[in-house]
């Protein structure tokens, strides 16, 4: 049995939205604007409840956090005191809509958001998804990822002002 490994070089555009507001106020802001994903969708698809789940699937906002991860919290075992959150967010819907046609999207699907503070201040920071689904140069999938490029920058933004 043989194994290959192929690696690509891809340009991905780095995104950084600045506020001028202190980090739980822009952290309240986001989870106001992008609520938490219901986690009974993934009961569904587990259990085969293809068309019940597409239906509330079909009914989610654009946009959901699928789960978080403190960062900040991390960094205390280093002996630092530091606000950061790691975001996952995204829609299932729109996801599926970019794996139907390449299955490898569903690496940057949903996507890292993370929302830090530091000696600048706060801000948003994250992938561009237009340039990280390009790869795939799915035509299909460009189209996906524009939209949800769109909605992402403009719930962040609303977050951060």
């Amino acid at each position: 049995m043989t194994t290959t490994v192929d690696i690509e070089k891809i340009n991905v555009e780095h995104v950084t939205i600045r506020s001028s507001k202190d980090f739980n106020a822009v952290r309240s802001k986001l989870e106001a604007t992008i609520p938490r994903i219901d986690d009974g969708i993934f009961a569904l698809l587990r259990y085969r409840e293809s068309a019940r789940a597409l239906q509330e699937l079909e009914a989610l906002p654009a946009l959901s956090i699928f789960g978080f991860r403190d960062h900040g919290a991390l960094l205390q075992v280093a002996g630092l005191q530091r606000q950061s959150i790691q975001y996952d967010i995204g829609n299932p819907l729109t996801a599926s809509k970019m794996t139907r046609h390449r299955i490898s999207a569903g690496l940057y699907a949903p996507v890292r958001v993370l929302l830090r503070e530091d000696t600048n201040g706060v801000a948003f920071e994250y992938d561009r998804p237009l340039s990280t689904f390009s790869q795939f140069a799915d035509p299909r999938v460009d189209e996906v990822s524009q939209k949800l490029d769109q909605n992402l920058l403009a719930a962040l933004e609303t977050a951060a002002s």
